[in-house]
């Protein structure tokens, strides 16, 4: 009998529905501490065990994360030989991208502004606001959440150029569709630069000093792929000179960002812990169940996996 591990938090009802899926599998839910002691037999595992613990799954043959994030179990040695790794890609774009429109409208209305005078009972015009709407955002990464960015940016009357790794068919919702190696002559264009990628050597430390530099004056960055993408330094440096109009993160580098760290109180500056890709949209979790299940299913009749990631570049390898 093969054995699959849910570590995963799913209701009652979920649960059954995975059972149902796998009805000659053991499909066991187990806790952290259960998940270590009875690795060993782990023929599919689903949620996103320690990558240390791995190493002792010596009957796994697939892994299939919760997150869309994949880089810590794509590392070489983390799976075992054999082992395939699946994401739950396709789940957390429409709720990021709801942030991230949050982010860039209340940046481009100086909303952060508003609230510290409110603080102080200051009541203060703080001037001149930008429209979504006449604005172009480059949306760097056009993956699920990059392109629901794009999507929901390019409804509200702005224009978007995506950006991605490879060549690709353009979307109708993006003006133009360009590489990561024309982001150079790009960044001087966009009034908004929107980072959603996964973290791989091509993208830690992406935007550095040079790369700020080469922004528009008055742009603003958003960042919600990884932190290792934005070189903390250099953007503090690229705010405090007035060179960029703002930044929203809802990831940083180093993270969880100390309570010390002089980025917390720069004025331009929104930061969130971690959470536009949380499970705080209960479509997400929906979404997340619904890649799972299919992925359990398949397992279970010997069928190939949907959301397979290539260890080796970190993207997604094949969606059905």
């Amino acid at each position: 009998m093969e054995h699959i591990y849910v570590t995963a938090p799913f209701t009652d009802t979920q649960k059954s529905s995975l059972r149902a899926a796998a009805p000659l599998c053991d499909v066991a839910f187990l806790s952290p501490g259960e998940l270590e002691e009875r690795i060993g037999q782990a023929d599919m595992i689903v949620g996103n065990p320690p990558p240390g613990l791995l190493r002792r799954a010596g009957r796994l043959r697939l892994l299939q994360l919760e997150s869309s994030g994949a880089n810590q179990y794509a590392a070489p040695g983390v799976l075992p030989a054999g082992a395939q790794l699946a994401c739950a890609t396709g789940s957390y774009g429409p709720g990021i991208a709801e942030y991230l429109i949050a982010y860039a409208m209340s940046l481009f209305l100086r909303l952060p502004a508003y609230r510290d005078n409110q603080k102080q009972g200051l009541w203060r015009d703080e001037g001149p606001v930008r429209s979504v709407k006449g604005s172009l955002a480059l949306s760097v990464g056009m993956g699920d959440i990059g392109g629901e960015f794009a999507r929901r940016f390019h409804a509200l009357g702005g224009e978007v150029i995506g950006v991605c790794r490879t060549a690709r068919k353009r979307p109708d919702f993006v003006c133009e569709l360009r590489t990561f190696r024309e982001l150079d002559s790009l960044l001087p264009l966009a009034d908004a630069v929107v980072l959603s990628l996964p973290e791989t050597p091509e993208t830690i430390g992406m935007m550095n000093e040079r790369r700020l530099s080469l922004m528009k004056p008055g742009a603003i960055l958003l960042n919600a792929g990884r932190g290792s993408a934005v070189v903390t330094d250099d953007l503090l440096a690229a705010l405090r000179s007035g060179h960029l109009g703002g930044a929203a993160l809802d990831v940083t580098d180093p993270e969880p960002l100390p309570a010390d760290h002089p980025l917390w109180r720069e004025a331009n500056c929104i930061i969130t812990p971690h959470i536009s890709g949380g499970r705080h949209f209960a479509e997400t979790g929906e979404r997340i169940f619904s890649i799972c299940l299919e992925n359990v299913r398949r397992f279970a009749s010997g069928g190939a996996p949907v959301n397979l990631v290539d260890v080796k570049t970190g993207y997604l390898r094949s969606r059905a």
